[in-house]
C-alpha cells in the first residue's frame, strides 16, 4: 500500500547513512581525496571545495540514499547474525556470483549518467583509498560497502565529468 500521506525522511536518511558510514570508519575526506585525485587530470580549475560541494549534493540524493541504506543495513545485519541461511553465508563470503551488491551500486553510479557506470567499475576494480580497506578487511562483513564507497566516487566523478563538459 502507498500511504500518499507519508513525508519522505530526507534528512533522517542523509543522517542515518553518514552516521553509518562514520560508524564504519568512513571519513568523507577520504572519497573527497579520491575523487579530486582522479577528476584533476581532466579539470585542472577543480578545488577540494567544489568536490566538497559535488560530494555533499549526491549524498542529498534519494537514490543514493536509498540504495545505501539497504547496502549499510544488509553488512551490519549479516555481521550481526540477523540474515538468514544461505543469504547470511553468501554475503559473509561476499561471493561472486552474487551480483546484488554491484546492482545496488550500479543504481547509485548511474544518478550521473553512463559515465557513472563505467567510473564505477573502473574504482570496483582497481579499489583505490578507503575502497581497498574495505574490500580487503577480513574482520568485517564488507560485502556492500565497499561498493557503496566506489558507487559514491563514481557517480561524483560522473557530476564533475557533467559540470565541466
Amino acid at each position: 500500500m502507498n500511504n500518499r500521506k507519508f513525508k519522505y525522511p530526507d534528512t533522517k536518511a542523509y543522517e542515518f547513512v553518514v552516521s553509518r558510514l562514520e560508524e564504519r570508519g568512513v571519513d568523507l575526506a577520504d572519497l573527497a581525496a579520491i575523487i579530486y585525485n582522479s577528476q584533476i587530470e581532466f579539470e585542472p580549475t577543480l578545488t577540494m571545495a567544489r568536490v566538497n560541494e559535488y560530494l555533499q549534493d549526491a549524498l542529498h540524493k534519494r537514490e543514493l540514499l536509498n540504495n545505501a541504506m539497504v547496502m549499510l543495513e544488509l553488512d551490519r545485519l549479516t555481521e550481526a547474525g540477523e540474515v538468514a541461511e544461505p543469504l547470511s553465508s553468501i554475503i559473509k563470503n561476499d561471493a561472486g556470483v552474487f551480483g546484488v551488491d554491484e546492482t545496488l551500486a550500479l543504481q547509485i553510479a548511474n544518478i550521473y549518467g553512463t559515465i557513472g557506470t563505467t567510473n564505477f567499475g573502473y574504482f570496483d576494480r582497481v579499489k583505490k583509498g578507503i575502497i581497498a580497506k574495505y574490500d580487503s578487511d577480513k574482520g568485517h562483513v564488507n560485502t556492500f560497502i565497499d561498493d557503496l564507497l566506489a558507487a559514491i566516487v563514481a557517480a561524483v566523478s560522473g557530476k564533475i565529468a557533467h559540470q565541466y563538459a
